[in-house]
């Protein structure tokens, strides 16, 4: 049976800020980190906001209409 996992992706997305905020160097591979881990803030806090797919619920249909 396969298990389904879940993420916590406001806690992801924490600590990837403040891994941001800890690379302060201006050297070349601070810089680099900073910019993947931009990208990754920016996925995580996507999918944190994302809203999940909905079902469509048909109702039945009466045969005959009702007149007022």
């Amino acid at each position: 049976m396969e298990r389904r996992l879940t993420s916590d992706f406001s806690a992801a997305r924490i600590h990837l800020e403040r891994a941001y905020h800890y690379l302060r160097g201006s050297d070349e591979t601070s810089r680099t980190a900073c910019d993947a881990l931009d990208l990754l803030i920016e996925m995580v806090a996507e999918a944190q906001h994302k809203r999940s797919e909905a079902g469509v619920l048909e109702f039945p249909q009466s045969t005959a209409r009702r007149t007022a």
